[in-house]
């Protein structure tokens, strides 16, 4: 395991890395600090703890966003006799897109959550 000093927003972290991840752990560190400058830089929101927590916030969600998107192309719909997808399961997916649409709305505005 090896460790990396890396600056996020302006701060210095040593964190830990296994040694065949540091490609990883650069991309992670450059991601975490983007989404925290953009939400200091929106200027609504100074304390550094918060804006951590937005940061993190929105990157769960990317990655939750992708990982349903993977699912819902890779599983394949559930079909009644006639060769047509589910009506239960349209639904549901209609309804998963309709809050996916009104949580990226509300997450549009840096800080609106806090």
């Amino acid at each position: 395991m090896k460790q990396l000093e890396k600056s996020i927003m302006g701060q210095a972290y040593v964190l830990a890395c296994p040694d065949d991840s540091e490609a990883q752990m650069n991309e992670a560190v450059a991601r975490v600090d983007a989404a925290m400058c953009r939400i200091r830089d929106a200027g609504k929101i100074r304390a550094r703890e918060r804006i951590a927590v937005l940061a993190a916030l929105n990157l769960a969600f990317d990655m939750i966003q992708q990982e349903q998107q993977v699912q819902t192309q890779t599983l394949p719909l559930a079909v009644s006799g006639d060769g047509l997808p589910d009506e239960e399961q349209l639904q549901a997916q209609a309804r998963l897109q309709a809050l996916m649409a009104r949580m990226d709305e509300a997450l549009a505005e840096d800080g609106r959550l806090i």
